[in-house]
């Protein structure tokens, strides 16, 4: 795992959730998130990057037209962030867009 926090949940929303190609997900997945990472939804928890990628595809699978934007900027403090996010069809004034955050703690070094 590399990289500022602010940098870490901006990949993590478009490189991750915002992924359409499972090979890139993947690749990025492996890069920014540790082995036995946590990632919660309302259909539960989910640990690992198998399982992080498994809750990506069924999420996307569920809203095929959707996309992840990012609102703002990301607010960070040592190891922890968060980033607002919108979800929903790519016009912005497109009707049942969600908004929620993302938030994310690191352990330890960010470079290693």
């Amino acid at each position: 795992m590399s990289g500022s926090i602010e940098n870490l949940l901006v990949r993590n929303l478009h490189e991750v959730f915002g992924e359409r190609d499972p090979a890139r997900r993947a690749t990025v997945i492996e890069a920014i998130f540790d082995r036995d990472c946590l990632f919660s939804d309302p259909r539960g928890q989910h640990v690992g990057h198998r399982a992080l990628d498994d809750a990506v595809v069924t999420l996307q699978a569920q809203f095929p037209d959707h996309v992840f934007s990012q609102i703002g900027s990301v607010n960070a403090l040592q190891d922890n962030g968060r980033l607002a996010w919108a979800f929903g069809l790519p016009a912005p004034t497109a009707p049942g867009q969600w908004t929620g955050r993302c938030r994310r703690e690191t352990r330890g070094d960010l470079g290693a």
